[in-house]
C-alpha cells in the first residue's frame, strides 16, 4: 500500500489528544493486547528508529492495531507526519473507522531520584509552549530535566504522563514508581519485553512487580514494544 501523505489535508486533531479514550482504553489494557490490538511506545527515523511514519502506519493497518502513539525521543515529528498518514487513509477508506486510533506522544528523558529514566507522554496538545523546551530533538541538561517539570509540562499541555519501562533502571521500580507517583505521574508501562524475546512476550515477573505497584499507587496501565527496528512486533 502506498500513500502519499502530502495529500492529507489539515483535518482537526481532536481525537489525538483525546485523553478520556485513551483512559478508557488503558483501564482496560490485557496481558495479550500488545503488539496486535495497542502499542502505546515505538520509534520513528524521526529519531533513533528505523521505520519511517508512513511505513509504521502501513504496518500498525496490516496488523489491524486499534490504537497506538509514536513516541519519538524529544520530538513529534514523526506522529505528525504519521497523522497526515491516517487522515489521507480516512479520507480514501469506505471504513475510515476501522483505522488505527493514533494519540499524540513523546519519550522524554528525565532524572527521577538522582536517575536517568524515560517518561513518555501522550494525548497531549503538541503546540502547548509548556513542551517546546522538550520537544527540540535532544534532552535537556539534568537541572532542567527534572521528572516533576516533565510530568507538569505534559499535564499542562493536557496530556498524561507514564514512566515507561520502571523495571530496566540503575534504581528498582520499587522506588522509582512510588516516587513518580508522589509527582503525580499518570501511569506506567506494566506490559513490556525486557529480554527482547521474539516473538514479542511481556516479560512476567517485572509485570506482576509493576502490576502490584500501580494497583497500590492507583496508576495506569500501559503495553509498548519500544520498537526501534523495522518491526513493530518486536523491539529490535
Amino acid at each position: 500500500m502506498a500513500v502519499n501523505i502530502t495529500q492529507a489535508s489539515a483535518l482537526p486533531q481532536v481525537s489525538a489528544q483525546n485523553q478520556q479514550v485513551l483512559r478508557q482504553v488503558w483501564e482496560n489494557i490485557q496481558p495479550e493486547s500488545c503488539p496486535t490490538s495497542y502499542n502505546f511506545h515505538m520509534h520513528t527515523v524521526c529519531s533513533d528508529g528505523r521505520l519511517k511514519p508512513q511505513e509504521l502506519i502501513e504496518q500498525a493497518v496490516a496488523i489491524g492495531l486499534k490504537g497506538l502513539a509514536i513516541t519519538d525521543h524529544h520530538t513529534v515529528r514523526g506522529y505528525q507526519l504519521a497523522q497526515n498518514c491516517v487522515e489521507y487513509l480516512q479520507q480514501q477508506s469506505s471504513h475510515p473507522g476501522l483505522l488505527p486510533y493514533l494519540w499524540t506522544g513523546v519519550e522524554i528523558t528525565a532524572e527521577l531520584l538522582d536517575t536517568e529514566v524515560h517518561i513518555l507522554g501522550y494525548a497531549f496538545d503538541p503546540e502547548h509552549p509548556s513542551l517546546q523546551p522538550y520537544l527540540g530533538g535532544e534532552a535537556l541538561h539534568k537541572a532542567d530535566a527534572q521528572a516533576a517539570a516533565v510530568i507538569f509540562a505534559l499535564h499542562k499541555a493536557g496530556g498524561l504522563a507514564v514512566l515507561a519501562h520502571p523495571a530496566r533502571y540503575r534504581r528498582s521500580a520499587n522506588e522509582l514508581i512510588p516516587a513518580a507517583a508522589r509527582l503525580g505521574i499518570d501511569g506506567v508501562e506494566t506490559y513490556y519485553a525486557y529480554a527482547n524475546p521474539d516473538p514479542w512476550q511481556h516479560s512476567p515477573k517485572q509485570t506482576k512487580q509493576v502490576k502490584q505497584l500501580s494497583a497500590a499507587y492507583n496508576l495506569l496501565n500501559t503495553c509498548g514494544t519500544d520498537t526501534h527496528g523495522l518491526s513493530l512486533l518486536k523491539r529490535l
